[in-house]
């Protein structure tokens, strides 16, 4: 068999697939509950528009919050401590290990912290000059 690598600078949704396949049937073959469940929770306006809100997966027992934004008119109301409680009450009810997030330096890790979230780690200057922030939150069941 011959093998060659290529490179593709605009990979295809077809291409990312066929490099996921392989690598979700060795997951699988590893660990249960290797397919992701997508949630999000919205916060719309009077129009009925999206202007922010939480997205998030559910993935090995772990709720992966991947987007939070609260709208500038919604800044200092709770609007982000109530999305992030809604996202800990999910995870307990799927009975997860816990949630963890990413977060630049600039983002806002302090809330985070505030949420009752650990860092786990950082990337310094990513980017330059500022720190790309890990945070978990164990869950006691």
């Amino acid at each position: 068999m011959n093998l060659r690598i290529e490179l593709t600078e605009k990979p295809t949704e077809e291409q990312r697939q066929a490099i996921l396949k392989p690598l979700r049937a060795y997951n699988a073959s590893k660990a249960d509950g290797n397919v992701p469940e997508h949630f999000a929770l919205m916060i719309r306006d009077d129009n009925d528009d999206i202007i922010g809100g939480l997205h998030g997966r559910l993935f090995y027992r772990w709720l992966y919050i991947d987007l939070l934004v609260v709208p500038e008119q919604a800044r200092g109301q709770g609007m982000g401590s109530k999305l992030m409680q809604m996202a800990e009450d999910l995870a307990r009810e799927r009975e997860c290990v816990g949630l963890w997030l990413d977060t630049f330096e600039f983002q806002a890790p302090e809330f985070y912290k505030k949420c009752g979230y650990s860092e786990i780690g950082h990337i310094a200057d990513y980017p330059p000059g500022q720190k790309h922030y890990f945070f978990q939150k164990r869950l006691s069941n």
